[in-house]
């Protein structure tokens, strides 16, 4: 079975894209398989993995928006880099709440759609809209475990209550097998008050202490130029502390499975 995660947040600008396409790079280096969905209509984790957005293959639209005749399996793409392949976004993702309002079993389409490929990859990893949708909800009633990227910023720490009370309710009505595997510090920089405030704040709150991750990701330009390269930075600059954040959050994660 594949260890299926989803890397959400409600809050944009907390590093979640980038998190999803360096995270899933650093894991492939361990000889891991890893698939990335990419279902944000922003498509930039399919940028980010080197994939033009729309070349008329069928995409994550067509899962979630479909008839149920195409799933994963039509969908996935190789990227340049063994042991990575990738569901392709589409910008008309934006428009599909409005599409699937009236269907019935909406929440689970993308669940159905994937089901074929489960197995086939060690690590499947969902990057999610900013935001919470028809969009958001299937992919938490598909996944089963979440990592949350914390900007270490006061806002990006309040607006964890809102994500765990939705997971709350899914939890309750969808999906009972969704838990948080981490909650992982972003643009994190130790010498800054408020990047020590915010991270205290985690440690010290019993809802959030026990899952903080030990590696951070710290603020670091390389993630921002391989990200304009199309590029993870493990493979991009594999000595900036960008590579070397990211393959000690890998090795987090992987010692958890």
């Amino acid at each position: 079975m594949s260890r299926v995660i989803a890397v959400a947040n409600e809050k944009g600008g907390v590093g979640k894209t980038a998190m999803v396409v360096n995270l899933a790079a650093a894991i492939s280096l361990e000889d891991k398989r890893v698939l990335v969905v990419d279902v944000d209509p922003q498509h930039n984790a399919t940028i980010g993995l080197g994939v033009k957005a729309d070349d008329g293959r069928p995409t994550a639209y067509d899962l979630i928006a479909g008839d149920g005749s195409v799933d994963a399996r039509d969908t996935i793409v190789n990227t340049r880099w063994e042991n990575i392949d990738l569901v392709p976004s589409h910008v008309d993702l934006a428009g599909v709440d409005v599409e699937i309002t009236n269907t019935p079993g909406r929440e689970l389409k993308l669940a159905h759609a994937m089901a074929p490929v489960d197995g086939q990859y060690d690590y499947i990893l969902v990057d999610t809209p900013p935001s919470l949708s028809l969009i958001t909800v299937n992919v938490f009633a598909y996944v089963r475990e979440i990592i949350i990227p914390c900007q270490m910023h006061p806002h990006s720490f309040s607006a964890l209550e809102s994500l765990f009370d939705t997971l709350d309710m899914v939890r309750d009505g969808i999906n009972s097998d969704l838990s948080v595997t981490a909650i992982v510090p972003t643009f994190y920089d130790k010498r800054t008050g408020l990047t020590r405030m915010v991270h205290e704040r985690l440690l010290d709150d019993s809802r959030y202490r026990d899952l903080v991750s030990k590696a951070v990701i710290r603020s670091n330009m390389a993630i921002a130029y391989s990200t304009d390269a199309g590029e993870p930075v493990v493979f991009y600059r594999k000595r900036s502390y960008g590579a070397w954040d990211y393959t000690r959050l890998a090795e987090e994660i992987l010692a958890q499975g």
